[in-house]
């Protein structure tokens, strides 16, 4: 696996998404999704990303199981700051005392004595960011932490971060239908020497290729909470968005999928994408896209026909999009 930079921290090109596993989405099989940590490793995609809000702490305490007697096989990023209240709705924290206990109990629930790369989730703005990142800081001073980073932060806050310690990696939502980040906040990272991690890099699988419409979407899927998903926006999206992809992937002989991953790493090589899979069909799929290399012409085609904001719908429901680019 090809490797590319987060700041100081090397990592493989692509990275794993685990959120997807059991614990957070829906039910699953365990032993499958250890079965396609274990591949990762083999295949040279040990990045791993996961979060302490996923399935509340349930995520970790399965890659715990990927990681016990093998901790040097894997990279190891994990978030804090997202909470949920008594009454069921979420809520962010970054008071640098939650900022401790947090990483503690992350700790504890991976079965690790460090984290690779710490984010805060989603940015606190009853907090100043600089309080936020202190804490984080003394994580680095004491050993529990190598990098830090940020997830969905505005261009204000990452410098006034970045200069309370360095920032190796900004982790937000990046792909064919989620360009808003190369107005400001891309530019912003490059300037000051952050990696750039992009989340949903498949469009929370809409360029995977087996969504074709909202019957695609199983009971209790979270995605029929989100307007790009629902209804009408979802059909004017694959005609318009997803069908350019199909029709590149179909003449190359390769997968949608592999198209739109491909299509990230030429945006730059700061960006690392990090989809997310249980099956390792899919892991070894997604890992072959690095080897792709687009055309000039291809790249812009894709660009022509997905450009920033052609997306129907929001990306979040409201409520979440209310703790975006803070």
């Amino acid at each position: 696996m090809k490797k590319r930079m987060l700041g100081k921290l090397e990592v493989p090109a692509i990275g794993l998404g685990c959120m997807v596993m059991p614990g957070f989405y829906l039910p699953g099989s365990e032993e499958l999704s250890l079965a396609t940590l274990a591949r990762a490793a083999e295949i040279g995609c040990n990045f791993l990303d996961t979060s302490d809000m996923y399935g509340n702490g349930a995520n970790e305490k399965l890659l715990a199981r990927a990681l016990k007697g093998r901790r040097d096989a894997y990279i190891v990023a994990t978030k804090f700051g997202q909470v949920r209240r008594p009454d069921g709705a979420m809520d962010v924290d970054g008071r640098p005392e939650y900022v401790a206990e947090a990483c503690d109990k992350s700790l504890a629930r991976l079965g690790i004595d460090h984290i690779d790369l710490y984010y805060q989730h989603r940015v606190d703005p009853k907090v100043p960011i600089e309080d936020t990142v202190g804490a984080m800081k003394r994580l680095v001073e004491q050993g529990k932490v190598r990098h830090l980073g940020l997830s969905e932060a505005g261009v204000k806050t990452i410098r006034r971060a970045h200069a309370v310690h360095p920032i190796a990696a900004l982790q937000t939502e990046y792909s064919l239908w989620s360009r808003d980040v190369e107005a400001e906040i891309l530019p912003a990272c490059r300037e000051l020497g952050i990696g750039f991690v992009a989340y949903s890099p498949l469009g929370r699988g809409v360029f995977g290729g087996e969504i074709a419409g909202a019957d695609s979407l199983g009971e209790g899927d979270r995605r029929r909470d989100h307007p790009r998903f629902q209804g009408e926006n979802l059909k004017a999206n694959l005609d318009r968005l997803v069908e350019p992809v199909r029709r590149i992937a179909a003449a190359r002989g390769c997968a949608p999928a592999q198209i739109a991953l491909a299509w990230l790493l030429a945006r730059g090589d700061d960006i690392v994408p990090i989809p997310g899979t249980r099956r390792i069909e899919h892991l070894e799929s997604n890992v072959a896209a690095a080897e792709i290399a687009l055309t000039a012409a291809e790249v812009a085609q894709l660009d022509a026909a997905c450009p920033p904001g052609a997306a129907k719908g929001t990306r979040y429901p409201a409520g979440a999009m209310s703790k975006l680019n803070i």
